[in-house]
């Protein structure tokens, strides 16, 4: 296959290729041998994983990496390019990829229906999110929002119960709801560009008719928005990821919705220009109103997949709150925002992990019958502490990176409104962290049967955990990852300045 010259060499644009069929040929393998499901699913897990740290090391070795496919360029042909955020969204997704790949082999053991359609499920999922990672086109974007909107609807039915067909059917309607929405806005680009290319629209739309654009960027964003679960659009949020299956919880809890997350910020800095400044200031009070409306919430669930569910419309909510300041001039904001989203895929997949653990132990995840778990399951509930520092954004995990660089950018512009936001948020997630560990610690009214963990699944849980803490000693080696680029961010300031759309 003809490789993009301006690339960095062979290696970088060799391993973008295998990070997307290595899982993609795992699943259909695992589609043709459902007994053999769980090994080959694991071996395309590592496989895909080491690929990904591959590609992952070219990149920060040798810059963005490139490649046509079918030796096409744009824009007749299909660009993938893999830069410093790609790569780094790559990597997140391949740590919680392998981790709840582990927990699932122990997870659906004794049930034979569930194991045989999570896998090649699952690895069709993980090949739309890092085919999603890697596009540098509008189209085939929405090709691969349309699969992975597919994949995750079906691993929300797997549990077969009303709830989760519910839930399931729910998600599937609002996917395909926002990705028409997204095809609308690239329908309008490509008539008023005659591309879909990512570089060629960017190129193009100062030059485009205005009000096209403007209707095409709603379009696309609203629909992501919704996609995203952003307040108020996190209705279908609680019930899919409560009624799911844990490990399928954990893969849409933190990795799905970050997906079209991605897309928003490639979209607002690569090729709008950062949009108006009255856009990014929506943005940030639906982001700050979900922080407090979700945390809220979530401290009033009495299920513990709900409070997790929650929480994660809440943690959404500090993604948003970057726009108005990166707008403002503090492109640290993005680092802040960016860190923050790595964090918290992998805090709240080990939340997720967790909470399956100890509905296999005690068979309900009611909080206030957690029956002194921590006595039988310490590992587990060292995991949901572990995860709940980093979502209450304490040193030194990866959460406290992200809120600190937040705060830094919200103190230098004097938005105290958004710094009291981003505290309280912190406080309210405390309180429903420990609410959890605190009844973990109580005994029961009366004593229940309890159902042996594997220590398989609780080690899965305590390694995501420790991974989000030691996160946040690895700034310097992350954080050049994280920048947006120089150019996108003076266009951004530039435009928004001028209040253009």
């Amino acid at each position: 296959m003809p490789l993009d010259p301006s690339g960095p060499g062979l290696a970088g644009p060799a391993w973008m290729l295998a990070v997307v069929f290595l899982p993609l040929a795992g699943a259909l393998l695992c589609f043709l041998l459902p007994r053999l499901a769980a090994p080959v699913g694991l071996v395309a897990a590592a496989l895909t994983a080491a690929s990904t740290l591959a590609l992952t090391l070219a990149v920060m070795a040798d810059g963005t990496a490139r490649t046509q496919l079918g030796g096409w360029a744009a824009p007749l042909g299909i660009l993938w390019r893999a830069d410093g955020l790609s790569v780094a969204l790559l990597a997140m997704t391949a740590a919680v990829g392998v981790t709840v790949s582990l927990y699932a082999t122990a997870y659906f053991r004794n049930d034979e229906h569930e194991r045989t359609f999570f896998w090649p499920l699952w690895l069709l999922l993980w090949t739309a999110l890092n085919a999603l990672f890697v596009s540098a086109d509008l189209f085939n974007l929405y090709v691969t929002l349309e699969l992975l909107g597919f994949a995750a609807a079906s691993l929300t039915a797997l549990g077969g119960s009303a709830a989760a067909l519910t839930g399931a059917i729910r998600y599937l309607l609002v996917s395909v709801l926002g990705s028409l929405s997204y095809l609308l806005g690239v329908a309008l680009i490509y008539h008023g560009c005659g591309t879909v290319d990512l570089a060629l629209v960017a190129a193009c739309v100062p030059d485009a008719p205005r009000p096209a654009m403007q209707v095409a960027a709603g379009a696309m964003i609203a629909g992501l928005l919704l996609k995203t679960a952003l307040f108020p659009f996190h209705f279908w949020l609680p019930p899919a990821h409560g009624s799911a299956p844990a490990p399928v919880s954990a893969v849409l809890s933190a990795l799905v919705v970050k997906a079209s997350f991605y897309l928003v910020l490639r979209l607002w800095v690569d090729v709008l220009g950062g949009g108006g400044r009255w856009v990014a200031e929506l943005l940030g009070v639906l982001g700050a109103a979900a922080v407090l409306w979700g945390s809220v919430l979530a401290l009033r669930q009495e299920r513990l997949k709900l409070l997790i569910a929650y929480s994660t419309v809440a943690q959404i909510g500090y993604l948003f709150i970057a726009f108005p300041l990166a707008v403002a001039g503090g492109a640290v904001a993005w680092t802040g925002a960016l860190y923050l989203a790595l964090a918290h895929g992998l805090a709240k997949a080990a939340m997720f992990l967790s909470a399956g653990n100890l509905l296999r132990f005690g068979g309900h995840d009611r909080i206030a019958e957690l029956d002194s778990a921590v006595h039988r399951l310490p590992l587990t509930l060292t995991a949901f502490a572990l995860a709940g520092v980093s979502i209450m954004g304490l040193p030194p995990s990866g959460g406290f990176i992200g809120k600190w660089l937040l705060l830094q950018a919200a103190f230098e512009q004097e938005r105290f409104g958004l710094v009291a936001v981003i505290l309280l948020g912190g406080v309210l997630a405390a309180a429903y962290v420990f609410k959890v560990v605190g009844h973990a610690f109580t005994p029961a009214a009366r004593e229940r049967r309890i159902r042996a963990v594997p220590p398989g699944m609780e080690w899965s849980a305590l390694l995501l955990a420790a991974a989000a803490i030691v996160l946040g000693l690895t700034l310097p080696l992350i954080s050049p990852l994280l920048q947006l680029g120089p150019a996108s961010a003076a266009s951004a300031v530039t435009l928004a300045a001028g209040g253009g759309a």
